[in-house]
């Protein structure tokens, strides 16, 4: 029957990330879409609407961490939702986050860079996946520092953050390091 566990089975894939906090979004970088993330509460699911030149996609996502305190590898599972059953799964609580999306190259790779909205405007966050054994890469000079394993600048935790909690990061984009 197979391993039936949440983050395990073969519908689930292994997603590694590196993280970078920015001050802006780098020169040169391509926009893509729009992001509405609700992160449904006492869960690991995220709700998400996808907006761009192509059309919308609504996707239900399960993301299990490999270790509980660490947001740089989960095992994640996706389903794609038609607008009825995402409208359905609005009734849920659950914590938002909107984001503006473009994609920069760096170092051979494109990379993500999220721009947010509304309580975390002002925050930029890029991001790259790596394969399990792949090396970080190295800080972009438009990059303040890396946050890969710092769970304040991952999802759930940004859209649950306190007001204080999101002041507190936004005063970090002026304390760069090396």
């Amino acid at each position: 029957m197979g391993d039936r566990r949440p983050g395990h089975g073969r519908y689930a894939h292994i997603e590694r990330e590196q993280r970078w906090l920015c001050d802006a979004v780098p020169a040169g970088a391509e926009p893509v879409c729009s992001i509405l993330d609700r992160y449904i509460d006492e869960t690991r699911l995220r709700l998400r609407r996808s907006e761009s030149s192509e059309g919308v996609v609504y996707k239900l996502g399960q993301k299990v961490r490999a270790v509980a305190t660490d947001p740089e590898m989960v095992s994640l599972t996706n389903i794609y939702l038609s607008a009825g059953e995402h409208a359905a799964l609005l009734a849920l609580p659950a914590a938002e986050l909107h984001k503006t999306r473009s994609h920069v190259e760096w170092c051979g790779r494109t990379l993500a860079v999220d721009r947010f909205l509304g309580r975390l405007a002002g925050l930029v966050l890029a991001e790259v996946e790596l394969a399990p054994g792949d090396a970080h890469l190295e800080r972009p000079p438009w990059a303040l520092r890396d946050v890969t394993n710092d769970d304040r600048f991952s999802g759930g935790t940004l859209a649950r953050a306190s007001d204080e909690a999101i002041a507190e990061l936004l005063g970090q984009r002026d304390r760069p390091t090396r």
